[in-house]
């Protein structure tokens, strides 16, 4: 069985360790077999990246833009084939695997125009004869720890803006989903990266502690569940590191009674079920005000019924849940949900599949009636289930949600532009979508929560990234006045 290296200073290094399982979802098979690194391994990786730090963040900003516009047009050519890897391990459809390819290189072209963000000011003459400038500089080596339900988008909000500021990057993906990450060093490698800049150290927690705990590690960007985003926060934060630890959600979708009900029906299905709702910005709770409930519910359950679950490399609108832990989490949530009180208009736990095998399947469901002292309000369940609680105002709904401890991501439905301008300013959530269901930022603005959803003061991508990756340096200088001396008439150009 193909067991999934490591990727350290440019080349594949077999693991000497254990291993874990890799498995299709669709399926429930094992796939291939993963090497958990261990505290060792990551010390070799790091080394790798702090002697490439050296040279990698001396190389000129033209230099290493050439990098990263090879490496867009490498990925635009070949996404697909990311896009296969990911359904393999992960389960989503392709259709929403070469999305997320597509979301994760808008970060790539962002970063291509780096140059410009790194710029510092300059002050002449702010003294007699004294100026003063601001230069932005890179931190060192940098780990990026990513969770398995976006193998390739998530690693790709932070290693291109860390690369292209002049960092090294040690990656440590979900073991679940390991491969994507090793596709992409290969690319690195085929875009003239050198060795160093970019490894790769699969595994579980020893190697996110090493990673943490690694004195020569400059900083961490993480995403996954709120405890232990808290964890890694606390853990790399009190040996001196940066940390941005984005964490769990729990995203409201507040439709009013002016909304456009079939548009909300629509987004709400799409919002709650793509990606067989594993996503830290899916709708999990509709929030109806007033005398909308029932016609809402109504459109969202002949939705839900329409949808065809099944494998992900076949014509199917939504895949497995990736493995039988998450499989067995969510059915326990919506049976909870049921003995709670909440009534149970479209149960996945009974839906049919077009796939091979026992994979790990849950249809898409529709529980309505949820009060916020459930568990199934409360808790992130991180799969198909779409909760419907009912409030009687505008007033009461953003007080639920403002009550609730996350505050990653929501939306508001209305035709009423004041509305949507007050819940704006109201809510207090970190990203904001009017009529617009999942308000992923582009990448010129910055991905990130509120409250439990967030730990750490910066943001993924946009500005706030390029400043995590970076740090301030201002100088104050005084010359005599210069003499310049050598005649040169060819046109200057970057080397």
């Amino acid at each position: 069985m193909t067991v999934v290296p490591h990727w350290i200073s440019g080349a594949e290094v077999a693991p000497t360790g254990p291993t874990g399982p890799v498995t299709d979802p669709a399926t429930g098979a094992e796939a291939a077999r993963v090497g958990l690194a261990d505290a060792a391994v990551v010390d070799t990786a790091v080394k790798a990246a702090t002697a490439a730090f050296a040279e990698w963040s001396e190389t000129s900003l033209a230099r290493r833009t050439t990098v990263l516009f090879r490496f867009r047009e490498l990925l635009n050519e070949r996404g697909d084939e990311l896009a296969a890897i990911i359904t393999a391990e992960h389960g989503k459809v392709l259709d929403d695997a070469r999305g997320e390819v597509a979301r994760g290189r808008e970060v790539v072209e962002f970063a291509c125009g780096m140059p410009h963000l790194l710029k510092g000011g300059f002050t002449e003459n702010a003294s007699t004869n004294v100026d003063v400038h601001s230069v932005r500089q890179p931190l060192g080596p940098v780990a990026i720890i990513s969770p398995f339900n976006f193998p390739a988008m998530v690693p790709m909000w932070f290693f291109p803006i860390a690369i292209a500021a002049g960092n090294t990057v040690v990656l440590k993906p979900s073991e679940k989903v390991p491969s994507a990450a090793l596709w992409m060093a290969r690319l690195w490698q085929e875009a003239g990266l050198p060795d160093g800049v970019f490894n790769v150290v699969n595994g579980a927690k020893e190697a996110v502690d090493a990673l943490l705990e690694h004195p020569d590690i400059a900083a961490v960007s993480f995403v996954g569940s709120t405890p232990i985003a808290s964890y890694v926060h606390e853990t790399a934060s009190r040996r001196g590191k940066r940390v941005q630890a984005l964490g769990g959600a729990k995203n409201h979708m507040l439709v009013l009674p002016d909304a456009d009900l079939d548009l909300a029906a629509d987004q709400a299905v799409n919002a709650g079920f793509g990606s067989a709702g594993q996503r830290c910005m899916a709708i999990s709770v509709v929030v109806a005000v007033g005398d909308v409930a029932d016609s809402l519910v109504e459109r969202i359950a002949t939705r839900a019924r329409t949808l065809r679950t099944g494998d992900g490399r076949r014509a199917c609108d939504m895949g497995p849940l990736v493995s039988a832990a998450a499989q067995s989490r969510v059915t326990d949530a919506i049976a909870a949900g049921a003995e709670a009180g909440a009534r149970v208009v479209v149960d996945g736990r009974d839906a049919t599949y077009d796939a091979d095998g026992a994979g790990f399947f849950v249809g898409p469901t529709l529980l309505d009636g949820v009060q916020p002292g459930m568990s199934v309000y409360t808790e992130e369940i991180f799969g198909p289930v779409l909760s419907v609680v009912r409030v009687d105002t505008y007033e009461e709904g953003v007080a639920l949600i403002n009550a609730n401890p996350y505050g990653n991501g929501t939306a508001i439905f209305t035709e009423d532009g004041g509305a949507a301008r007050r819940f704006c300013r109201e809510i207090q959530v970190g990203m904001v979508g009017v009529n617009v269901p999942v308000p992923v930022p582009m990448a010129y603005y910055s991905f990130g929560g509120w409250k439990s959803s967030l730990f750490g003061d910066v943001h993924a991508h946009g500005t706030e990234g390029v400043h995590f990756f970076t740090r301030a340096k201002v100088i104050t200088t005084r010359w005599s006045d210069p003499e310049h001396r050598g005649l040169a008439l060819g046109f200057p150009v970057n080397t």
